[in-house]
């Protein structure tokens, strides 16, 4: 019965926040242990108890004061300094700017919505396919939850109970694995397609960029450096960015208009809000699955079906990919760390931030896959292609993100080499 209440809630429509807390309420009803709504207050709110998900506001708002401070536009200036008048050379500039502000944004909805306004219609302007310029710009998304910092390695950390700074050390190089996937990626298909040549840029228009996006570049440098070096937790990372990337906007490109932070922070409020519920609604789901001793349940059928922790890893990701097709990243990370963490350190002994990276970008993946393939529609929406124009030359993106998380799974130390002991 509890089963069935949690299934047909999530296919009613009810935010996945209310169906895990009531779900939850069923399971004590039923259970005839009305004892245990005594303690349903404390376990809701003792999931918010955390001192790491304070990063989760402080990231949006980051993000939304480097769009509205200009800081976006300039980073994507700097990126095409380097690579000069090549072939395709729009198409690099954008996954490498996609680097860039996948170490900041940390949402691939945010990232596809804000660099889908500025890469797209510039593309469209040098001739490449629209379809092609959103697939890409799209691809480059698929970044934002790997190179840190990450709002799903964040919210991985806190459910896993383990260090959110060596997550975000442990997608470094499956974010560069990516990365130059795409890259060669692009320069194969430029081959067949011909994509047009980048514009060339003077001498002085090349400074003129450098110098622009120093102060600009100077925002993930520092929150990166920050947690690489050990001076700041991704938290206080986070409130050191925000600052500077006010004051960049405000004091350096002079384009951020204190007459537009009510409704910035009015959206990151409500942004963090709904993440928040799911976290704390979480808790008590979590709860109800640790007292049915489901994960020990689910050790036993796995154990039946291999032994072998690669095989496991890989019928793991089969399982993400069908789930993140429905259910948003971060709800379905809530649903599912309780449940396979355990059956993944106790039976397969996987290290918790090697399974940490792969769920996370499978989870990413399955936002651009039909049939409700969120992120594919927030690009549709913003750049006016259809999401059958934008899937089509998204595939060999996808197809080269699950080789690479084939990859990972092989080779945990991809995951785990740059974490200290």
């Amino acid at each position: 019965m509890v089963a069935i209440s949690f299934i047909v809630l999530l296919f009613i429509g009810l935010p996945i926040a209310l169906v895990l807390a009531i779900t939850a309420m069923i399971y004590i009803y039923l259970s005839d242990n009305s004892v245990l709504f005594l303690s349903y207050p404390q376990q809701f709110f003792g999931g918010l108890e955390n001192y790491g998900l304070l990063a989760i506001p402080l990231f949006m708002l980051v993000g939304e004061l480097m769009n509205e401070g200009g800081i976006t536009r300039r980073l994507v200036a700097f990126a095409s300094v380097f690579l000069g008048a090549v072939r395709g050379g729009l198409a690099y500039i954008n996954i490498i700017a996609n680097m860039m502000m996948a170490s900041i944004v940390g949402s691939a909805n945010a990232q596809v919505a804000v660099m889908g306004q500025v890469m797209v219609p510039e593309m469209d302007r040098q001739g490449y396919d629209r379809g092609f310029a959103t697939a890409t710009t799209a691809a480059g998304a698929l970044l934002a939850p790997v190179i840190p910092p990450s709002m799903l390695f964040i919210i991985f950390g806190v459910l896993a109970q383990i260090s959110i700074g060596d997550l975000f050390l442990a997608g470094i190089v499956p974010g560069l694995l990516m990365a130059a996937s795409f890259i060669v990626l692009i320069a194969l298909l430029g081959l067949r397609y011909q994509y047009p040549a980048s514009e060339h840029l003077s001498r002085a228009q090349k400074l003129k960029n450098i110098l622009a996006g120093m102060p600009s570049l100077s925002v993930p440098v520092v929150m990166i450096g920050g947690i690489l070096g050990g001076f700041t937790t991704p938290t206080e990372s986070a409130a050191v960015g925000a600052a500077m990337a006010a004051g960049v906007g405000r004091f350096w490109h002079k384009e951020m208009k204190f007459e537009r932070m009510g409704g910035m922070l009015l959206r990151v409020g409500i942004n963090t809000g709904v993440v928040l519920a799911m976290v704390a609604a979480a808790a008590v789901f979590g709860w109800v699955i640790v007292y049915e001793m489901i994960p020990q349940q689910l050790s036993e059928l796995m154990l039946s079906m291999t032994s072998d922790p690669f095989v496991y890893l890989l019928l793991l990701m089969a399982l993400l990919l069908v789930v993140g097709m429905v259910i948003d990243g971060i709800a379905a990370l809530i649903l599912l760390v309780p449940i396979l963490l355990p059956v993944a350190e106790s039976v397969y002994g996987i290290n918790p931030y090697h399974l940490g990276v792969l769920m996370c970008i499978n989870l990413t993946l399955g936002l651009f896959t039909p049939p409700v393939g969120a992120a594919l529609f927030v690009a549709s929406r913003v750049t006016g292609c259809s999401p059958g124009q934008i899937l089509r030359p998204l595939m060999p993106f996808l197809l080269s993100t699950i080789l690479i998380m084939v990859l990972i799974a092989w080779q945990p130390g991809l995951a785990t080499w740059l974490i200290s002991d």
